[in-house]
């Protein structure tokens, strides 16, 4: 809740930033249907467009397609995870030295939890299970997922050699082979669309869990830097969770281009902290959401955009 004393300031602020940043109409850019980023773009879009400022989906495969767009300022907003972000805007990893400078983050959002899901009536319930088995790889379309599997077979002290590799292009098109029956399993974020559907498919899922141990968490890290472990308990909202048990995740950011206008960023950043049971209602992964808590956090080496700053300090959340 916004503290009484900095109300009045921030409210008249948006009433004149909500007019200028409502004449235009600005894309956010996510992944395909039924993935992770299409739902937090899609609640994303709904609650700025309740908030005034007009907002359309510009889906694309994945964040390593579409981030370089939003550097170039084809899209104005774009959601990944930090990591990702990270690696875009210094040109590491799969960006191959080609440098984003221009990418600003606008928030932090809630961590996406993570697992590789297999059918329920299967015979594998662990991870070191899948060793020798036909198992989603490739990822040609979405380069990120590649050292998630990696982590993840860290943990059982594994790579993905150890695999049958089954060539998909993305997560959706791993689960896509999954329910064809061509791989044992998939990875996907908890809570996914593409996930409820899987465990519709096939009669259940199960979601192989991660060690809370400081081998395991370091096994983790050695391959996504950003890692941490996390309890999940069995629910509605998490598919394949037939038991409490330990996942990992890992944060997830929104960004724009520098050159956005600092209303527009601005009004972004303020519907985002507003509507947090718009949000959860939208897509409920954001019931994890914590504007106050989440939305402000080292990004190093990247930078906030100033309009994002400029909201943050009216709200007394930001610290330099």
């Amino acid at each position: 809740m916004i503290n009484r004393l900095i109300a009045p300031a921030i409210l008249a602020a948006g009433l004149t930033v909500a007019g200028a940043a409502s004449a235009q109409t600005v894309g956010m850019a996510t992944s395909n249907p039924g993935s992770l980023y299409h739902g937090i773009g899609s609640a994303v879009a709904k609650a700025a467009n309740e908030s005034g400022l007009n907002t359309t989906i510009q889906p694309a495969t994945s964040p390593n397609q579409y981030l370089p767009l939003v550097n170039a300022n084809e899209m104005e907003f774009g959601v990944s995870n930090l990591e990702e972000f990270l690696y875009a805007y210094e040109g590491l990893e799969w960006f191959n030295g080609r440098a984003n400078p221009e990418l600003r983050v606008v928030a932090l959002l809630m961590p996406l939890q993570e697992a590789i899901f297999v059918r329920k009536d299967s015979d594998i319930k662990t991870i070191a299970d899948l060793k020798g088995k036909p198992m989603v790889d490739g990822y040609t379309a979405q380069n990120t997922i590649l050292p998630h599997l990696d982590a993840m077979y860290a943990t059982a002290g594994m790579t993905r050699d150890d695999m049958q590799p089954v060539q998909v292009p993305s997560v959706v098109g791993g689960a896509d082979a999954f329910m064809a029956g061509d791989s044992v399993g998939f990875i996907f974020s908890h809570g996914a669309g593409k996930v409820r559907e899987a465990d519709a498919s096939v009669g259940g899922l199960r979601a192989l869990t991660v060690p809370d141990t400081p081998e395991a968490l370091a096994a983790l890290r050695e391959h996504w830097k950003t890692a941490s472990v996390v309890t999940i308990e069995p629910g509605p909202a998490y598919p394949g969770v037939l038991e409490t048990g330990t996942y990992w995740e890992y944060p997830q950011t929104m960004f724009t281009n520098a050159s956005v206008s600092d209303d527009v960023v601005y009004a972004m950043t303020k519907a985002v902290y507003e509507n947090q049971e718009l949000l959860a209602s939208s897509f409920p992964p954001f019931k994890k959401f914590d504007p106050a808590t989440h939305m402000v956090g080292d990004v190093a080496p990247g930078q906030y955009h100033p309009g994002a700053i400029k909201f943050y300090k009216e709200a007394g959340l930001w610290k330099e």
